[in-house]
């Protein structure tokens, strides 16, 4: 693997984050509490690889320019000023509400994660939109 290769990876983990993302969503809504807890450690674990591999790959690679003209030029930019707003955002979300889920704070975590789930979410599904537009159009 080179560093030409991180961008993959990193769409790669974000579409796994969104994938463990939803599983946890589905199954507290059914109740099962170890498959949320486990899906959840997933989608931070899926989480946390990218932001080293995403960190990795623009220590070396650097800023990368978006090339599309017109109209899809707005949509792109639109898109990333709200994924990097709410991706700075969220990190400490999710570590917070990982906390209080692991200290069994469970009222207040189901408060805060009602905020943190479609942030983290939006953040996961754009991180791929994003690539999917700066690499693939």
């Amino acid at each position: 693997m080179t560093i030409a290769d991180l961008p993959a990876l990193n769409a790669t983990l974000n579409a796994a984050a969104t994938l463990f993302l939803i599983a946890g969503y589905v199954f507290i809504k059914r109740g099962d509490r170890v498959r949320h807890r486990l899906s959840m450690l997933g989608a931070l674990t899926m989480s946390a690889a990218f932001l080293t591999s995403y960190l990795v790959y623009h220590y070396y690679a650097g800023s990368v320019p978006f090339e599309g003209q017109g109209p899809i030029r707005v949509v792109y930019f639109t898109i990333l000023i709200t994924h990097i707003i709410l991706a700075a955002a969220i990190l400490p979300l999710v570590l917070v509400t990982v906390r209080y889920a692991l200290t069994d704070r469970f009222r207040t975590h189901r408060r805060l994660a009602r905020w943190t789930w479609p942030i983290w979410m939006y953040v996961s599904v754009t991180g791929v939109v994003i690539y999917l537009m700066l690499y693939q159009l």
